[in-house]
């Protein structure tokens, strides 16, 4: 079945899963990636990550669709209480896959022309993740510099979103931004980025 048009998928009829070669590729990636990047997650161990991932293909799944978007998942925290650990989109600019899109669906629906084949919200559901929030995004922003040409939406609050707006944040002057725009709007240079609990 085809993921493209993301927003009218039923996953409860798809089997997220992964074959043996795509989740043999896809560890790669993110272990070599989780070695290179070790500020993002100190005293962490890949083994146990990786041990957490084998027990939840769906969650492999997503990191996949993260990848496979231009995300660049990586770990950057662990809950202790539950033991999950907390992967954040980590590419340096937003990801290029999930770009021109508008905040969600009311917004699609209002354009009158000139419609983007997909919205923010329909995308990381289908994708089945959490878009971040601003304080995330200031999370992941003491962690590199990410942002410095592009733009991400993250999550809106209801009473902005209720009068047509939308929140998005990027990186300029070496400081994070926080701005507005109708939630209809889309740009070629923003995009959004997730996390995933496992």
């Amino acid at each position: 079945m085809s993921l493209k048009n993301k927003g009218e998928l039923n996953l409860n009829s798809i089997k997220l899963e992964l074959s043996l070669e795509q989740r043999e590729e896809l560890l790669g990636v993110l272990e070599a990636r989780f070695e290179k990047n070790m500020n993002r997650h100190i005293g962490l161990e890949w083994a146990k990550v990786q041990a957490k991932l084998e027990v939840n293909p769906d969650k492999l799944w997503s990191l996949n669709e993260m990848e496979r978007t231009g995300g660049e998942p990586d770990v950057v925290g662990h809950g202790e209480q539950n033991d999950e650990y907390i992967f954040y989109d980590c590419s340096a600019e937003s990801p290029k896959g999930r770009r021109s899109i508008c905040y969600d669906r009311e917004a699609l629906e209002s354009r009158k022309q000139h419609k983007p084949e997909n919205t923010v919200i329909d995308m990381a559901t289908a994708m089945g993740i959490e878009l971040l929030t601003e304080e995330q995004y200031r999370a992941l922003q003491e962690l590199g510099d990410f942002d410095k040409k592009s733009s991400s939406w993250v999550q809106t609050p209801s009473d902005i979103r209720k009068l047509g707006g939308a929140i998005f944040c990027d990186r300029r002057y070496d400081t994070v931004f926080v701005y507005h725009n109708g939630a209809d709007s889309y740009y070629g240079a923003r995009g959004f980025r997730g996390s995933l609990r496992v």
